[in-house]
């Protein structure tokens, strides 16, 4: 068994991992980032970047080499809701730099952040590592055991960061407790072609089913929202019943369903949300999903977990350059990030019910009266482009390029 030390190991290389990595190593922390596959390509993650992330991305001076990346922009988002159209948002009432949401494969944005990394000496990427248990000494998470294609290794670091998604297995071996808060919905991923005279991406929501399509170029992302359960009975009533169901919502789809051969073109996101009670111990924070695993209305996760990533490299830089991180700066971080999260899971449950409403087969669905009428002005249109957009207590880099100049 072989055996490293660093400042700061982080198990994960998603959007929270690599971006606290990254701006850790900015600040001149030596930091080891762990991810267990062999690289980013995996389809059907949060693709969307929102203005709060690209804000970030300004504040660290390479927001113009990012959008050189192929990408497509989103300034409007709209839905209709049986046969009801709404506005969603519009990112031209935000008062940011970039006033729309950036539609990009997550793991060209993953290879990005990792290309950034690198600039920095103390940047330290491993892949195919994957975190097996935490080593646990007088009560403090003193670093992590991890496989790899070479065999078993161990990781010691001043502090352990789980950023290892929903599925944790840090925070799944760390004794923190978690608070199931329920989802009332799966998601069933595909993808379509797109042709020309193709409409604008919209939402599609009836009958308690909600077609989500991003443009991804050459082809429509797909995202079907059924109640929770409801896949299974769909996936029992076989694919043709299905295809018709695509169509029932988007009809301009009718030309080709017949792309989705079989049920191995489906993947099912099975959605959970939950969050830990307390997301640190001596040792160790988790941040992102592994600390808050979110529902994916509106596409806030990644953005989300990227806030996190900003406010936990604003605490941290100095007490790891120091070498003393106490348990009070890991405290710091959830005071912060916690209200945001739980405020965010009660507005995407909104949203849902607002958008998806309940399955109901015996005919269209229409806004509630007073929706209709609040529809009529621009104040909840404000309100969902402020919350899918900035978020709540959105975050800025406070840490140093201490290797500028």
């Amino acid at each position: 068994m072989s055996t490293s030390r660093g400042t700061c190991c982080i198990a994960g290389g998603g959007p929270a991992g690599m971006m606290l990595g990254y701006l850790l190593a900015r600040a001149g922390i030596e930091v080891l980032i762990l991810e267990k596959h062999a690289d980013f390509l995996r389809d059907f993650r949060g693709d969307t970047i929102h203005p709060s992330t690209l804000e970030v991305m300004h504040e660290l001076g390479v927001l113009e080499q990012l959008l050189e990346r192929p990408h497509q922009e989103s300034g409007r988002a709209r839905a209709r809701i049986g046969g009801e159209e709404i506005v969603l948002g519009d990112m031209g009432y935000l008062r940011t730099r970039c006033r729309f949401v950036a539609l990009m494969p997550q793991w060209d944005f993953l290879d990005f952040l990792a290309e950034q990394g690198r600039r920095y000496p103390t940047f330290h990427l491993r892949m195919q590592t994957e975190v097996t248990g935490v080593i646990e000494e007088q009560g403090r998470i003193a670093g992590i055991r991890a496989s790899t294609p070479a065999g078993p290794v161990e990781v010691r670091a001043d502090l352990v960061v789980g950023a290892d998604g929903r599925n944790s297995e840090i925070r799944n071996c760390s004794g923190l407790t978690v608070e199931e808060v329920g989802a009332p919905m799966d998601v069933l991923w595909m993808r379509l072609s797109k042709r020309a005279g193709d409409p604008e991406p919209i939402i599609y929501s009836d009958r308690g089913r909600t077609l989500v399509l991003l443009d991804r170029g050459d082809y429509w992302q797909c995202g079907f929202t059924l109640p929770k359960g409801a896949p299974g009975e769909m996936r029992a009533e076989g694919i043709e019943n299905f295809r018709a169901a695509i169509v029932q919502l988007a009809p301009f789809l009718l030309d080709r369903v017949g792309e989705l051969d079989d049920w191995n073109d489906v993947k099912l996101l099975t959605v959970r949300v939950d969050r830990l009670r307390r997301w640190y111990r001596p040792g160790l924070v988790c941040i992102g999903d592994a600390a808050h695993a979110m529902s994916p209305v509106g596409g806030v996760g990644i953005n989300l977990a990227i806030q996190d990533a900003v406010a936990a490299a604003n605490i941290l830089a100095r007490p790891l350059r120091e070498g003393i991180v106490s348990i009070r700066d890991l405290a710091k971080i959830q005071r912060r990030r916690e209200f945001p999260t739980r405020l965010t899971q009660r507005v995407q449950a909104l949203i849902r019910q607002q958008v998806g409403g309940r399955l109901d087969t015996s005919g269209p669905r229409r806004l509630s009266w007073i929706v209709r009428l609040l529809e009529r002005t621009t104040v909840l249109r404000r309100m969902r482009t402020r919350f899918i957009g900035i978020g709540i207590r959105p975050e800025h880099v406070k840490t140093p390029d201490v290797y500028a100049g």
